[in-house]
Parts: structure tokens; C-alpha cells; sequence
């Protein structure tokens, strides 16, 4: 690595997509080596991973800039907001943690371990507790959103074959989904038990995941095959795929 050019930034930043216009309308400067990010309740700041700086920005969107940096652990990736909007929990790829951050204070609250290489996080509706995956482990950790601590690991098969990546719940909460990269399938987690209740085949390193707002269909993103695979949850089987853009990683299910 110390042979290559020094990377080009100048391409990074958050890009605003309209919707309705299906257009990048702006993009706004996220520090350097934005990850992923989260946004504010009151929608006045995104918080973004910043790979280079090993912690979280704050991106005032009024002055469209970053403005503060919480520093968290190394290479930080996955970004979320409670569910009441008050903390901002974010992944450590490399420590193999979460760091929990007061927007408000702006200050770093606990750090705590939960596995090894966590991306995303997702909270129950009441955000006493919450799921994060640990990729390297093929488990997903159940974490006290409380006490800021990890409960238990669902293991889901063998590190190295199952590697869990994207996770999204069921609108009614009941079911954790949880896409397994070059596992080639998504596991249903039931969230009364914390158990694995079914599997099934989507396509090739499913990694981003979705799913509609009556809960009926799912979505991954399949970055090899570049496509996005629609499942229909009654019978847990491909319907059909929809063709995307060149390495297809992400995929966002609109509430509308």
C-alpha cells in the first residue's frame, strides 16, 4: 500500500437524491472517508462514520458542512439513532464495538464489545434492546440498549461461510431479517425467542436489505449479480430480480 497514490477525496461527501425527480440535486461535504450515516430526529444533522478519523461527525445541514467529531473506534461503519432520538450508537469494525454518543453534549457515552467486525445496528420499537451483526463471528448480537451491553450471540452457521451483513425488522417487530453476504441467504430471527426460524437462498453476497411497509415483500441488494432479489415473505422464495446498477450493494424501500 505505501507504493499506491494517495487516495482522491474529492469525491467524498453525502449525496441529497430527490425522490420524485430521481436526481442527485447536491452533495454535502461528510469529512473524510464518509462510511454510512443516521439522521437527526428534527432532520438538522446527519451523523456520519469517518473511516480516516475513527469516529462520528456531526454534519450541520444548514451550513451543509461538518461542524463537530465524536471520536468513537477504528474503522467505525454503521450509524443509528434511537428510536426516541436521543443517542447515536455506532459500529467499530475493527474493536469490535459499539460506541454509544449524546448528540446534544456532544460526548462519548460507553463503548462496549460485541463481536467481531459489527456493521449495522437495529433497535425494537421500544429501544430498550437491539441487534448489531458480527460478520466474522456468522452470529447477530443481541445488545441491552439500557445498560449498554451485550446479552447473547444467535449464532447462525460457520464463521467464514455465513456472514451476516444487513439486518431490518419485520413492520411489526416479530422478525429480525438478516441478509449473509457470501452465504447466499437471509435468515428469519424470531424476536420473542432470539432463535433462527428459517432460511432461504436470494442470489450472490446479498448484503444491503429491505422490506415493504406491510411487511409482505423483501429486497436485497446482490453486488456480484448486480440486481436486487424480491421475496415474497408468505412462501419465503425469489419472485423475480430486478436488474441494478454496477456492483448493486444497497437498496432502500421508500415508506411510500
Amino acid at each position: 500500500e505505501d507504493t499506491l497514490p494517495p487516495p482522491d477525496k474529492t469525491a467524498d461527501g453525502i449525496a441529497v437524491f430527490d425522490t420524485e425527480k430521481l436526481m442527485v440535486t447536491k452533495v454535502v461535504q461528510a469529512g473524510s472517508d464518509p462510511e454510512n450515516f443516521d439522521v437527526s430526529h428534527d432532520g438538522k444533522f446527519i451523523y456520519v462514520s469517518n473511516e480516516d478519523t475513527a469516529g462520528v461527525g456531526f454534519v450541520d445541514l444548514a451550513k451543509g458542512e461538518l461542524t463537530q467529531t465524536v471520536k468513537t473506534g477504528e474503522q467505525p461503519e454503521g450509524v443509528t439513532v434511537t428510536p426516541d432520538g436521543k443517542l447515536v450508537y455506532s459500529t467499530s469494525e475493527e474493536d469490535g464495538t459499539i460506541s454509544v454518543i449524546d448528540p446534544v453534549a456532544v460526548k462519548l457515552l460507553k463503548t462496549f464489545k460485541v463481536g467481531r467486525r459489527p456493521r449495522n445496528i437495529v433497535f425494537m420499537p421500544d429501544g430498550k434492546t437491539g441487534y448489531v451483526n458480527a460478520e466474522n463471528d456468522a452470529a447477530v448480537i443481541l445488545f441491552d440498549a439500557v445498560q449498554n451491553e451485550m446479552v447473547k450471540a444467535i449464532e447462525l452457521g460457520t464463521p467464514g461461510e455465513v456472514k451476516p451483513m444487513g439486518l431490518v425488522l419485520s413492520p411489526d417487530a416479530k422478525h429480525l431479517y438478516v441478509s449473509t453476504g457470501r452465504g447466499h441467504k437471509v435468515f428469519v430471527i424470531d424476536t420473542a425467542t432470539n432463535q433462527p426460524v428459517a432460511n432461504f437462498e436470494v442470489g450472490q453476497r446479498p448484503w444491503g436489505i429491505g422490506i415493504s411497509p406491510d411487511g409482505k415483500t423483501l429486497f436485497t441488494a446482490n453486488g456480484p449479480s448486480n440486481d436486487i432479489s424480491v421475496v415474497d415473505l408468505a412462501t419465503n422464495t425469489v419472485k423475480k430480480k430486478i436488474k441494478g446498477g454496477t456492483g448493486t450493494y444497497s437498496v432502500l424501500v421508500l415508506p411510500n
